[in-house]
């Protein structure tokens, strides 16, 4: 009777979990923005949990291709590397937050999501000079007091089409991934850093991007998230 409980329960949670993911019939959880304009040519990409000590050779590869990217930055990871974070603004990229310690959200108080949320914002408006509009859930997982975080503070969530697994594919894996979801409207997910790793491998996110870009060009032309 016991474990038939059990499993109730974490088949429930399991349930829960992939539909606050995945489903977009759920965005009353966390209102988000699945993908741009299918109607035009145009495809965003967006990096999560930067920036790293790595994130100047990523934005080097954008600027040889005149791309520009938005990132959703982890507070901590800007305390830790502010001249890096101030950077990514500099050369003209936008940026999210993507929570201050980068935690799970599911199962989450309502003041502890809150407070990832603001103390992230502040450390970015304190560090970089700007407010971000837009938020990004930690693996994707928004949960059902996040709307209110997100309307209190004026964040928009965002979602993906297509997300590059890159923290755990090769390149080339990375690289398919990307082009298989290129298209019009896409909204294109790497990494620039690994959580609040120090020293991050994004080995495979530069070069699996760098495989991609001539076909993702090809295709549509890149631009922000609607402003």
């Amino acid at each position: 009777m016991i474990e038939s409980i059990v499993g109730t329960a974490v088949a429930t949670g399991a349930g829960l979990m992939a539909y606050a993911v995945r489903g977009r019939s759920c965005d009353w959880l966390a209102p988000s923005i699945w993908h741009l304009d299918r109607s035009r040519a145009e495809f965003a990409l967006t990096f999560d949990d930067g920036p790293s000590e790595s994130t100047p050779r990523l934005l080097d590869l954008l600027d040889q291709h005149k791309v520009k990217a938005t990132f959703f930055l982890v507070g901590q990871n800007v305390q830790r590397l502010p001249k890096i974070a101030r950077e990514v603004h500099s050369r003209g990229h936008a940026i999210g937050n993507h929570t201050q310690s980068h935690p799970h959200l599911y199962f989450k108080s309502s003041p502890f999501i809150h407070d990832q949320l603001a103390s992230a914002q502040r450390v970015i408006e304190d560090i970089v000079g700007i407010s971000p509009r837009y938020f990004r859930a930690i693996y994707g997982v928004r949960w059902f007091v996040l709307a209110a975080a997100q309307r209190e503070l004026g964040l928009q969530g965002v979602m993906w089409t297509t997300i590059g697994r890159d923290w755990n594919h090769p390149a080339e894996r990375v690289a398919q991934i990307l082009q298989r979801g290129a298209g019009n409207g896409a909204i294109l997910c790497l990494h620039d850093g690994r959580t609040v790793e120090k020293n991050p491998d994004i080995g495979s996110t530069i070069e699996g991007l760098r495989k991609a870009l001539p076909v993702l060009l090809d295709r549509a032309a890149p631009v922000l998230l609607p402003a």
